[in-house]
């Protein structure tokens, strides 16, 4: 059986974040009153300055199958390109032109939300449109 994984980002506005990339990946913004580990479980290990509702917010795969994705709220703004990016699937491995359909259908809607489009990249590997969210972290839709 595969380790559980968790994909955090640090923000400076953790709600704001995972409001939009609830949008990405189709999750919905965790309610901590669900029936789920409340934040305040969720935030004891992390030491009392961290079990604050607004210094946390996450996104969750409403079926259960993805991981989790956490937002924790830095002081400091983001300098630098990251080193890891996710790759979004969007259009279903699907080729041609009702693939990248969806790819830019989904591209218009993050920008709606805040989002911006870097480039695109068409090269034997594949193609995709790089994005940015609202704080900077680049990922792919492809």
């Amino acid at each position: 059986m595969a380790l559980g994984v968790q994909v955090t980002f640090d923000a400076t506005d953790p709600q704001r974040l995972s409001e939009f990339w609830a949008l990405v990946l189709d999750y919905e913004v965790w309610n901590p009153h669900d029936g789920r580990e409340p934040w305040e479980v969720f935030g004891v290990d992390l030491g009392p300055s961290r079990t604050h509702r607004d210094t946390w917010s996450a996104v969750v795969d409403p079926e259960g199958r993805g991981p989790r994705v956490l937002f924790r709220k830095v002081a400091e703004s983001k300098t630098t390109e990251g080193r890891v990016h996710l790759n979004v699937d969007v259009s279903g491995h699907g080729k041609g032109t009702e693939g990248w359909r969806k790819v830019r259908d989904k591209a218009d809607a993050l920008v709606a939300a805040g989002g911006t489009v870097v480039r695109e990249v068409d090269e034997p590997l594949g193609r995709c449109l790089v994005m940015r969210d609202p704080e900077g972290n680049e990922f792919c839709l492809r």
